[in-house]
Parts: structure tokens; sequence; C-alpha cells
């Protein structure tokens, strides 16, 4: 997996980021960790660690996503969360996927061989409401919207020109990955429990931002 690059987005995540480094070490895979400048505590708990560190410059989630694809210098990228969520196992079958016919893999929770420790009733009722919705709108072939264990190549990371800098990312992403044209596919993943076990999506005020993206998105497209 040398063609492989994982972005992987870390605020204030100085006791499981390592812990995540240490279980990705004998994989064949290039890593950018992006961290916000401000954050002294994570950085320092990786500098012995081989991955590549890169300041961000910009606040939120999908900030330091776009900055860390911008830099991704490989055939293929992956984002990969820095909480111990992602499970490094599924990466070479993603790999495998990409060269076929795919140009993304989206891994779900939501069909057969997936599933969630994660999980609450509140964002699984939530997650199925906004696939739906992007099901309906965008006529996406996907089943879980939210979450962003996503791999595809990395030229067509780039032609997306992704612009949303909060957690609304990860609908914008499969959004134009569609209004693209580009071939797209889910596959199995199960989540795991985070290290820390504290969530950084807020619920009500996430889920708002999110159908606003979605209309916003979609008023775009007509």
């Amino acid at each position: 997996m040398k063609d492989l690059t994982l972005v992987i987005p870390a605020k204030f995540e100085k006791d499981a980021l390592p812990v995540v480094l240490d279980e990705l070490e004998d994989l064949k895979i290039k890593k950018i960790v992006v961290i916000p400048k401000y954050d002294h505590a994570t950085r320092q708990a990786i500098i012995n660690f081989d991955c590549e560190i890169l300041d961000q410059n910009g606040e939120g989630f999908g900030s330091a996503l776009i900055e860390g694809i911008n830099k991704v210098q490989t055939k293929y990228l992956c984002i990969f969360n820095a909480d111990g969520s992602f499970d490094p196992r599924y990466l070479k079958q993603m790999v495998e996927l990409l060269n076929t016919k795919y140009d993304f893999v989206f891994n779900s929770r939501y069909i057969e061989k997936g599933g969630s420790d994660d999980d609450t009733f509140l964002t699984y009722i939530g997650n199925k409401f906004f696939t739906a919705s992007c099901k309906l709108l965008f006529s996406l072939n996907i089943s879980d919207v939210l979450f962003t264990y996503v791999m595809g190549k990395s030229d067509a990371f780039k032609k997306l020109n992704l612009q949303n800098t909060d957690f609304t990312f990860c609908i914008e992403l499969p959004v134009k990955a569609k209004i693209h044209k580009f071939e797209s596919t889910s596959f199995p993943s199960y989540e795991r429990s985070r290290i820390g076990g504290k969530k950084k999506v807020n619920e009500f005020k996430d889920g708002f931002l999110i159908l606003m993206s979605i209309i916003k998105l979609f008023i775009k497209k007509i």
C-alpha cells in the first residue's frame, strides 16, 4: 500500500493518536497528521512517530481535511480518524476496490458486516434521515453519508474543489463526487469505540448545519 496516504485530522488527541499511529506502524503507508497550531500537546505526543505533521492554518474538521488532501502526492488517499474509531484492517480491501472501476470507497456501518460501538440512537436516526435525503435529492448509492472513513483516488478528491470547513464536509464529499460523475461504492466497516470516549459532534447544531448544507448543494445543482 505504498501508493496510499492517510490524512488524519487531529485536535486534542494526545492520548488516542499515539495508539492509532502505533497500530499503523507496520503498514507501508504514508501519514499526514493535521494539527491546529495551538494544540502543542498532540504534536508533542507523536513527535517520534513516522508521519508528516502539518500545521492547520484554518479552523474546523473540514478545513483540516482539505489542507491535508492538498498535500497528498500518492495515487490514493484515505481520511482516517485520530480517535481510534477507524479499523485499519479494511485499508487493503479498499485499495483493491480502487484498483478496479471505483474512484471512491465509502465505508458504511449500515450494511451487512458493518456496525458501530459509537453510534447513539440520535446519531443513528439522524444518519438514516440525511442518507435518505441525499439518496432522494442526489441519487447517491451509498448507505452512510455521515461516516467519513473514505478512500479515493487523490486526483479525484482534488477535482471536487471541496470548501466546507466544518463537519458538513462529510455531506459535500459524496454529493460532489456524484455531481462530478465519479464511480463510488459502499464497503462494510465496523466503527470501534473512541479511545477518549467523547464525541466532538454536537448532534443538534451539526445536524442543522448538515441539513442546510444539503439544501445549499441541491439549490446549486438545480
